[in-house]
């Protein structure tokens, strides 16, 4: 029977608030953001083990230490969901951090401020403690993006989407000549909508986030419009 909490989370987070945390039979999810770009950063513990897994230690190491320290003070991985300068200003510090295996998209990897410990592909699994977490290589908003899957055994899917998918779109591809938005809305149908269910729950890197069902009517609409 799962334990999640979906009636007390609701995903909103601001600036120097307080972290959103939510519970599952298996792990749990907190969710902060930092700086004045409202960046989501997102920590995942295993239940079991402890073992953490941080997702874009996007700024304000300070806050990313405490949100860590917020579960159980250990960092097991790191991974930087895209190259962006916004997704990557704490990741130095924080990588710093004895045990902390980095991990980001290949194609990404030579643009980060660390290099990676671990170059990432379409369906690679990171493990850590009893948690596993699928990789889906989302080109277009940026060359090397990356989502991470979590498939809950006690519930349903929690996708972690970087700047590739938000509610109400696909992320923004129109201020850098690698930027493709028909690459990009083609591997968000393809790789998440049509292999993920309207059950499954998404983190996006900034802002709210959403579930597939509550996005998947207007995937023709995003399409139409071209962003």
């Amino acid at each position: 029977m799962s334990s999640d909490n979906t009636t007390t989370y609701d995903g909103h987070v601001t600036p120097g608030g307080p972290t959103a945390v939510r519970e599952l039979e298996h792990a749990v999810i907190r969710k902060a953001s930092v700086s004045e770009m409202d960046n989501n950063v997102y920590l995942i513990t295993c239940r079991a083990t402890g073992a953490q897994l941080l997702v874009d230690a996007a700024d304000d190491a300070e806050r990313v230490r405490a949100l860590v320290a917020e579960g159980s003070g250990s960092l097991d991985a790191i991974v930087t969901t895209h190259q962006h300068w916004d997704h990557v200003r704490a990741l130095s510090d924080v990588a710093a951090q004895p045990g902390a295996t980095t991990y980001a998209g290949a194609a990404d990897a030579d643009a980060l401020p660390v290099p990676p410990d671990v170059r990432i592909a379409n369906g690679d699994r990171i493990t850590v403690g009893d948690l596993v977490f699928t990789v889906i290589h989302l080109r277009g908003h940026t060359p090397g993006g990356v989502a991470l899957a979590y498939d809950d055994p006690s519930g349903h899917v929690h996708l972690f989407t970087g700047d590739s998918l938000f509610p109400s779109g696909v992320g923004g591809t129109n201020r850098h000549d690698y930027q493709s938005f028909p690459q990009l809305i083609d591997d968000v149908e393809e790789r998440v909508f049509g292999c993920y269910d309207d059950a499954t729950w998404f983190y996006p890197g900034h802002g709210d986030d959403s579930t597939l069902g509550a996005e998947r009517p207007h995937l023709a609409e995003w399409r139409a419009r071209g962003w």
